[in-house]
């Protein structure tokens, strides 16, 4: 019997895998069992071509590879090394491999070739108590990432065994040259530079909106007519937000690495990231999805950052709605007839809209031409339980030419998140006893119990939940913008001014 690790990926969450072989004395057949998927079973004869162009071919009798658990679902290349060395364990051609890791694809010529997910998989390892690990060289920075793990690089399956004591006398150690030369692996976030808020132009009520969108984590959603600055805004807003800490970037770099449709992963991604997609995308490809187990989508990959929709009234509205449950909880649940998958998707969500269909009613509405039916249906795709969960809603008008040509001085991104980060040193010294990091993360539970405010500074406020203007959870969301107003002007707590400026904000009052 020969065994080797693996690991296998359920969504972000990572299990470790027994590859067991068997070499039987029968006629030759390899046989792999455990709940294989489709690409998962043509491994069979890319490992074994791996293995005769290595020189260390595989057992002619029968090999039969069970994969334990046995229930859990599989799939990817990344089981190659694992399966490929228990083999030849079974075999007697290589020593034991203990409690080592393998996670690599193979070439047909023995190369060892760099595989998603690792960083992800590696975490989840070092979890289970597993401190070695073998992966292909082009993976390395990224699993070294991982404290804790003792991380070996090699370039191909000859190497791996010569290091596990097999005999090199018939090794091929050397590899021949590609055909094709492989594009030098990106180690390190590539950006060009970030958009800087002295680039906007008046929108006075919208800059200090996305201040306090940033400073609180708040969601936000601008109605404005096309050319009013919207996308302008909404692309400066990660600009304001602070690095991430070490947690938070282990997070946002193990789904990037997941998901894997970005460069390679050489360090932390400490930037918040920003999803755009367009308004045409699926559910699958902004939730997450797809066959076998589901991947993540647009909204985990914000985790952390900012997901902006631009024109959200022309998304679908189930792909829209689907977006509550992640909104509430900061979490992805996939259910598929493969498996459950959960991925973290702790996001901004920044949507845009024109005030109507044709986008030229600009508050005295003389040029639109719409029916007032069409800009009830251009705007029923935004359902009333998806903008309950948006904290701010304005309007932003169009920039007078006075305000385009105006040459005071603007600030920059720089100035106002110094401002964010000192308002988001506030809140975790507040609430960093109860867990949380930010006024968007505290219940209403907390927010009316522990931090009460005096009824004559939530009068405003309870009299719009009276009178139906707002909902129980429209109620929090104001009480947690009306918290952030005062950190970022240095309140102990909010008074009746920020109660008051946070219920305008969110009955879209400003602007217009």
């Amino acid at each position: 019997m020969g065994r080797a690790l693996a690991v296998a990926m359920v969504g972000l969450n990572g299990h470790i895998v027994e590859v067991e072989a068997d070499i039987g004395q029968t006629l030759p057949n390899f046989i792999l069992l455990g709940l294989p998927d489709a690409s998962l079973k043509e491994s069979i004869d890319r490992i074994k071509a791996a293995a005769q162009n290595s020189g260390i071919p595989l057992s002619r009798r029968k090999i039969t590879v069970n994969l334990v658990p046995a229930s859990l679902p599989k799939r990817g290349s990344a089981f190659d090394l694992a399966i490929v060395m228990a083999a030849l364990e079974a075999a007697g051609d290589v020593r034991r491999t203990g409690r080592t890791v393998f996670l690599a694809e193979l070439g047909l010529d023995g190369r060892l070739r760099p595989v998603r997910g690792v960083l992800p998989a590696v975490m989840a390892a070092v979890r289970a108590g597993h401190e070695e690990f073998v992966v292909a060289e082009d993976n390395v920075r990224e699993a070294e990432l991982v404290p804790g793990a003792r991380v070996r690089g090699y370039l191909s399956l000859a190497q791996v065994a010569v290091d596990f004591d097999a005999d090199t006398q018939d090794l091929v150690l050397d590899l021949p040259e590609p055909g094709v030369a492989a594009p030098a692996a990106e180690t390190g976030e590539v950006r060009g530079p970030a958009p800087d808020m002295a680039d906007v132009a008046g929108q006075g009520e919208a800059r200090l909106a996305l201040e306090i969108a940033a400073a609180g984590g708040h969601h936000l959603m601008m109605v404005g007519p096309p050319g009013a600055g919207k996308t302008m805004l909404a692309e400066r807003l990660p600009g304001l937000l602070p690095d991430l800490q070490d947690a938070e970037a282990m997070e946002v770099t193990a789904i990037h690495s997941l998901d894997g449709s970005g460069p390679a992963v050489g360090q932390l991604i400490r930037r918040p990231p920003y999803e755009h997609p367009h308004h045409s995308a699926s559910a699958v490809a902004i939730v997450g999805g797809g066959t076998g187990i589901p991947r993540p989508g647009a909204a985990s990959r914000a985790h952390r950052g900012v997901l902006f929709l631009d024109e959200a009234p022309e998304y679908d509205r189930r792909v829209l709605d689907a977006l509550r449950q992640p909104l509430e909880s900061g979490e992805l649940v996939l259910h598929r007839s493969a498996g459950t998958a959960s991925y973290p998707a702790r996001f901004q969500l920044v949507l845009a809209a024109n005030p109507c269909p044709c986008g030229k009613a600009t508050g005295k509405g003389a040029e639109c031409t719409c029916t007032a039916m069409a800009r009830r249906r251009y705007f029923d795709r935004l359902s009333g339980p998806l903008l309950d969960r948006v904290d701010i809603q304005l309007h932003v008008n169009r920039v007078s030419l006075a305000e385009l040509s105006g040459a005071e001085p603007r600030e920059s991104t720089h100035q106002v998140a110094a401002r964010v980060l000192a308002a988001k040193e506030r809140q975790r010294e507040r609430l960093g006893r109860f867990g949380l990091a930010g006024n968007a993360e505290a219940s209403g539970r907390l927010l009316r119990g522990v931090f009460r405010l005096p009824g004559a500074d939530t009068a405003l406020l309870d009299r719009a939940l009276d009178t139906g203007q707002l909902t129980a959870r429209g109620y929090d969301r104001v009480l947690r913008l009306a918290w952030t107003i005062a950190d970022l002007g240095g309140h102990d707590r909010p008074d009746r001014d920020d109660v008051g400026l946070a219920l305008t904000m969110r009955q879209r009052g400003m602007g217009t």
